[in-house]
């Protein structure tokens, strides 16, 4: 395993399909890129910088997102995403994630990620939900 360093980034490339767009997605009627994509690809990007680091049987999951999407792109164009280490407190993990394409940023913003047990967090998810259902 390698060692985790604030300031450390990831950069990953997309191609808006209709898939990406608000109006697939149902966040909006227009063929332009979506903002739950937007995220999940910063989201992405920001697990991609971090699995070097992690064991096997840890993962990480999305705990907060404050993100502004601040200009549409069309289907067809390209974006980069790019998700930078800012902070790191014990299991937390703070990233300064972007997004552009050709004519410049698209979106920024902040993400937050915190480190489980990949087994346990499963386990407990889902004994959660079956108390849930026996109480319904």
């Amino acid at each position: 395993m390698q060692t985790l360093t604030i300031g450390i980034e990831t950069v990953l490339h997309h191609a808006v399909t209709e898939e990406d767009t608000a109006c697939h997605m149902g966040s909006g009627s227009l063929r332009v890129l979506s903002t739950p994509t937007v995220i999940a690809w910063m989201e992405g990007a920001s697990c991609t910088l971090l699995a070097p680091y992690l064991s096997e049987d840890v993962t990480t999951v999305g705990t907060k997102v404050d993100v502004d999407h601040i200009r549409a792109t069309p289907v067809g164009g390209k974006v980069t995403v790019k998700a930078e280490l800012t902070a790191l407190e014990d299991r937390k993990y703070t990233f300064r994630v972007t997004a552009e394409d050709q004519r410049g940023i698209i979106a920024q913003g902040t993400h937050e990620r915190f480190a489980v047990k990949t087994e346990r967090f499963l386990a407990k998810t889902y004994q959660q939900q079956e108390a849930g259902e026996a109480h319904a």
